[in-house]
């Protein structure tokens, strides 16, 4: 193949960086003449028209196939994710649509083109740079995203903590991914495990680590977690439903294939054998016990969205510790309902929030009075990330769990689903904190009037039904997932 096949492999991703370079144009030229609002409407429909034209190209030249050396892989699992991927893009834009938080609009919707090609890219390979470099470009866009409301003082502290700790990550897995490069002498997957030795040694433990710890700060799971809570509160809305949505999605997809693939043969086991198995194991319930534990103690939302994400991210790490086609699977099934549920519990904290600078569990009190439509799709995000049927978050946890007790081999992650179970129950807790709020406690009454936009509402309505068909029907989705990946057959 040559630079042209190539090009038009990529063209998806190209739409996107055309697109982002147009509104910028665009912007710049009509920035003096358009208020805010018009500005921001006119974004936000072009990067829905980019991402909408890139699922139409994939959905028709979606020809599997494995190119210039595991570089660029188009299968069964890439043409269900990348879309979804797009999808998440378009109700971010949506939701964005009412802030006030900048205006560099151009650039806004410049940065999530661009964060969103790279997480196209990073579900799309299985080559050691590729992946790299992939990650690094998701991760500039974000500190940037991070960083944009210049009215907030704790959106530049989030943003250089966010800063500093991704470049220590980094560091650790450039050197863990160089370590896998110098022992197996390949640079993709597959090939690193042929070329795996036969016996763990140091370097191969080291690597996994190494790899393992870089991985965990982009899900924001324990011990790099730090950064979370604040990013999540000093961000804009829709830079931090970013965060919590597509990049957590692209993240764990890339992470189950260096894992189950890359790692193939370090395995060892959750209790008896070192291995990456028992390194996640370990991550997955620190993680479960200290976002939830914390997210108790917090009077803000934003925090306590941000804590339960990692509790969150422990969840689907149990998946993964499965190592196997069903624990993949449902892996990526709660990694994109969760992925939904946050969208949509952040686009409803970007129109309760308004244009302050911070809000508090009061700012929902009395919202159901308000807001009955709002109150009824928050009630939904959270009892769904709280796993209460039919929503979508209870059918991934029996998902999850139950992978990870799928057979004699795995009784060692006993211990470990006990743990999420339990930990399940004291996340309710906190969630019905933030429910009394809305549908028990009365509104102050110098409470702002909310304002509510068609199209935000449009797509926090959209994202509540989603999540509750796909808690009614998880078949739609769960079944795709594992035929793909049963059919990579390398997993």
């Amino acid at each position: 193949m040559n630079y042209a096949d190539l090009a038009f492999l990529t063209i998806p991703e190209i739409i996107l960086t055309a697109a982002a370079l147009l509104i910028i144009i665009i912007d710049l030229k009509l920035r003096r003449r358009f208020p805010l609002r018009n500005r921001m409407f006119f974004g936000a429909a072009l990067t829905s028209a980019a991402c909408i034209a890139a699922i139409v190209w994939a959905g028709i030249h979606k020809e599997p196939g494995d190119f210039f050396g595991g570089m660029f892989i188009i299968d069964g699992l890439t043409g269900i994710v990348k879309p979804l991927i797009l999808v998440m893009t378009i109700f971010t834009a949506w939701i964005s649509i009412e802030s006030q938080f900048t205006d560099h609009v151009g650039e806004f919707f410049a940065l999530l083109l661009f964060a969103t090609v790279g997480m196209l890219f990073l579900v799309s390979t299985e080559h050691l740079l590729l992946i790299f470099i992939s990650l690094e470009l998701l991760s500039l866009c974000l500190y940037v995203l991070t960083a944009f409301n210049k009215q907030n003082h704790r959106s530049a502290e989030a943003a250089l903590k966010y800063f500093l700790i991704g470049s220590a990550s980094a560091a650790f897995m450039l050197f863990g991914l160089s370590l896998l490069y110098g022992i197996s002498g390949e640079i993709t997957l597959s090939k690193i495990a042929a070329h795996m030795p036969a016996k763990l040694d140091p370097l191969v433990v080291l690597a996994v680590i190494l790899v393992t710890f870089g991985f965990a700060f982009k899900v924001a799971a324990v011990p790099f977690h730090l950064w979370a809570p604040d990013a999540y509160e000093g961000a804009p809305a829709p830079s931090a439903a970013l965060i919590a949505s597509g990049s957590k999605l692209a993240s764990f997809v890339i992470l189950a294939k260096v894992a189950m693939i890359g790692f193939k043969g370090a395995e060892g086991s959750a209790l008896w054998k070192p291995g990456w198995v028992m390194v996640l194991a370990l991550i997955a319930a620190l993680s479960i016990v200290i976002g939830n534990l914390a997210a108790i103690a917090q009077v803000s939302v934003r925090r306590l969205l941000a804590y339960s994400a990692i509790a969150q991210a422990g969840y689907m790490l149990v998946g993964l510790a499965a190592n196997s086609p069903q624990g993949m699977a449902s892996l990526i099934y709660y990694a994109i309902t969760y992925a939904l549920t946050a969208l949509g519990a952040f686009g409803i904290v970007a129109l309760v929030q308004g244009g302050a600078t911070e809000e508090r569990f009061s700012s929902f009190a009395g919202l159901a009075r308000r807001a009955p439509i709002l109150s009824a799709c928050l009630m939904v995000f959270l009892l769904s990330l709280a796993g209460i049927p039919p929503l979508a978050g209870f059918f991934g946890k029996v998902y999850l769990f139950s992978s990870a007790l799928n057979g004699w081999s795995n009784l060692g992650l006993l211990w470990l689903v006990i743990l999420a179970i339990a930990m399940s129950a004291v996340s309710l807790y906190y969630y019905l904190i933030v429910l009394k709020q809305v549908y028990v406690l009365e509104a102050p009454a110098d409470s702002p009037r909310l304002q509510i936009a068609f199209l935000p509402v449009a797509a926090i309505i959209i994202l509540a039904l989603a999540v509750t068909l796909l808690g009614c029907f998880p078949e739609l989705l769960i079944n795709g997932l594992l035929a793909s990946i049963q059919k990579r057959g390398s997993l």
